[in-house]
């Protein structure tokens, strides 16, 4: 019987042999404290009301599932794009972040590497840097008119998340980068696929070939309708689409990319309410389950961009619930 990381391990090959349908993120196990995630995200603290290494307003009430930013056309960072480079401070990452992984490494050290997969979370793509500078809407109407400025801007984003990858892979190197950048709604695009294509596609190959030289594998959160890019992304070195939403049709993407980059997610995320039902949420990751389980590179979870759901109970019965499925279907269940 294979291990969880081994079972993942095969569903990666383009002709392996996993014993079952991989199970949400169980198969990982994440390296917290890293220096990097602290200066970046460390601010992120529940009641609070902070700025972050950015500039950028970030609130977290009391009562809120995560921390928001909260940018608005009288404190966004960026004033006026086409002077960017006047209002944008990109942090020092080298000069801040060289020191202190001790913990980080620590705490890999004692993860179990023969049974999991180690991971860092890198939140804050470079879409989502963008609009976190800007209002949404200026972002969005600047890749209509300041096209060089966006560029520009694009690039020095691009290599501050390189510098980030670079210094996670020199200290840790942990088996997966979970890279996240959400370029959609529900239901659509927030861009046409051909400026998507212009401002990303390359910056994206750029740093998912870095990590491949490294022989980290790829896994890109994006809990949005990404369909019309999706062979685009399997091309730029997406190993594993995670948080695919179900509003996406899983069953064309995966007979166009389901043997190049695997589909995680499926499961709606409507469940994870208060007041769902075990009866529920069992109905839904079934569903997921039996309706693309057959499927080339198809992986069920939840769509949030790592372990966990809002509410207690609801991440481990929809865990147990793939376990069923896998045992009756497959006679195992990895775990």
């Amino acid at each position: 019987m294979l291990t969880p990381k081994e079972n993942l391990l095969e569903t990666l090959k383009k002709d392996g042999k996993p014993d079952c349908l991989c199970n949400s993120f169980t198969m990982f196990r994440g390296i917290p404290n890293d220096p990097c995630f602290k200066l970046i995200r460390g601010n992120r603290i529940r009641g609070t009301n902070s700025i972050d290494a950015w500039g950028t307003q970030i609130l977290f009430p009391e009562d809120a599932p995560a921390a928001v930013p909260l940018v608005t056309p009288e404190n966004q960072v960026i004033k006026d794009i086409s002077h960017w480079k006047d209002y944008v401070k990109v942090p020092d990452l080298r000069g801040k972040c060289s020191e202190g992984w001790e913990e980080a490494k620590a705490a890999k050290d004692a993860i179990d590497q023969d049974r999991y997969l180690t991971m860092n979370v890198m939140g804050t793509g470079i879409f989502e840097q963008l609009h976190m500078l800007m209002t949404f809407e200026d972002t969005l109407v600047n890749f209509l008119v300041e096209e060089e400025a966006m560029h520009e801007l694009i690039d020095a984003v691009c290599e501050y998340r390189l510098t980030y990858m670079q210094l996670v892979v020199e200290n840790l190197h942990p088996d997966c980068i979970v890279s996240h950048d959400d370029w959609g709604s529900k239901t659509s695009l927030f861009m046409s696929p051909e400026v998507w294509r212009e401002f990303f596609k390359e910056p994206y190959r750029k740093l998912y070939d870095y990590l491949h030289s490294e022989n980290v594998i790829v896994m890109h959160h994006g809990d949005s309708f990404m369909e019309p890019i999706v062979e685009d992304m399997a091309e730029i070195g997406v190993d594993i689409w995670q948080g695919v939403l179900p509003s996406n049709n899983i069953k064309d993407i995966s007979e166009k990319v389901g043997d190049r980059m695997l589909l995680m997610g499926g499961i709606d995320s409507v469940i994870d309410r208060e007041d769902a039902s075990e009866e529920e949420i069992r109905k839904e990751t079934r569903r997921a389950c039996e309706e693309y389980g057959h499927l080339a590179g198809f992986w069920p979870g939840m769509t949030y961009g790592g372990p966990g759901c809002i509410y207690p109970g609801v991440e481990e019965t929809i865990i147990d619930e793939i376990n069923r499925y896998n045992t009756e279907r497959f006679g195992t269940a990895v775990s």
